[in-house]
């Protein structure tokens, strides 16, 4: 089988395209034929070694996949050959084939395309957890959304306007800002020309943000802070504008306010049971839908490292797909 390959650690352009064995399931695996493996951001950080997930090299990228059941363990009954699946791999998507626990896949509704299923996981179940569990978002508040364009700032737009919230959505470009519009959004504001907290405050009557979700960090993290509401709720998402920020703890103090980390891939396996209830209620959603994820384009698998560039220049809207097969 075909699979993408990080033999040592580094930028896009280092992952190789190998010829590799295909899997054999243990005694709780499935082997999973992947149609398609979607992009996340954490994907350009993990293959140079700046996530805080570390898997040992080599290894094979990759989390969220789509396909269908090629074999089972002898203990898995839940599931049988040929059946459609989706599921969240720690690594390893980004191949023709891939063994994983049983308990890490699901059953695929005929409703749902590979390329949906495959980019839903990771982006709504982020930050719906983000918003539900840890901001406890409530209708009729403002939440300032940065990184807007994005997958997981997407999602965010999108679960914010169904938990009845005021969505602010900040962007880079004109055009990333339309798009956030057609999400959603009720207001935008173009950061790399306006002042952020400034605009925050005018589109605010001067409150402040009840949330921020903030999956970029850098220099539009304090910015953003200082225009948070009183007691409001400042969720630490992620890092894709590259330095971790340093804030004054001054802010929060004046502003009685919050500053929350999102780890939702450790929360969801530490708590099971409590992200089976959030998944249940996005899988409703996306059956209703209500939440359909945005694809910017699909690429072939040898042109991963194309793809994974084009997100690290900031040029995605929404969700990239790698063809797999």
């Amino acid at each position: 089988m075909k699979a993408i390959v990080c033999e040592k650690l580094g930028p896009p352009s280092a992952l190789q395209y190998l010829e590799c064995p295909k899997p054999e399931p243990r005694e709780k695996e499935v082997v999973v034929k992947v149609n398609v493996c979607s992009l996340n951001f954490p994907d350009t950080l993990i293959i140079q070694g700046k996530y805080q997930f570390k898997p040992p090299v080599p290894f094979t990228p990759g989390s969220d996949i789509a396909g269908e059941i090629e074999a089972v363990g002898t203990a898995v009954k839940h599931l049988k050959v040929g059946d459609p699946v989706f599921g969240l791999l720690p690594y390893g998507g980004l191949a023709q084939y891939v063994a994983v626990p049983s308990k890490s896949v699901f059953p695929k509704p005929s409703s749902m395309s590979d390329e949906v299923a495959a980019s839903f996981l990771m982006t709504f179940g982020t930050s719906y957890h983000a918003l539900k569990d840890r901001a406890q978002l409530k209708a009729g508040e403002t939440l300032v959304v940065l990184g807007a364009s994005g997958g997981v700032g997407s999602a965010a737009i999108v679960l914010g306007k169904l938990m009845g919230a005021r969505v602010i959505a900040c962007a880079s470009t004109k055009e990333k800002l339309a798009f956030c519009r057609e999400q959603g959004a009720d207001e935008v504001i173009q950061y790399t020309e306006e002042d952020l907290k400034t605009r925050i405050k005018e589109l605010t009557d001067g409150k402040g943000a009840n949330v921020i979700y903030d999956p970029v960090g850098d220099h539009f993290a304090e910015p953003a802070l200082r225009a948070m509401a009183w007691e409001g709720r400042y969720l630490v998402v992620g890092f894709a504008a590259g330095e971790i920020p340093k804030i004054p703890l001054n802010i929060p103090l004046l502003k009685s306010c919050a500053i929350v980390g999102v780890f939702w891939g450790s929360w969801a396996m530490q708590f099971p049971n409590e992200n089976l209830i959030n998944t249940m209620q996005l899988m409703q959603w996306q059956t209703e839908g209500k939440i359909i994820p945005h694809i910017h384009a699909v690429y072939p698998l040898d042109q991963t490292s194309k793809a994974l560039e084009e997100m690290m220049a900031r040029k995605v809207k929404g969700k990239l797909v790698v063809a797999c097969h």
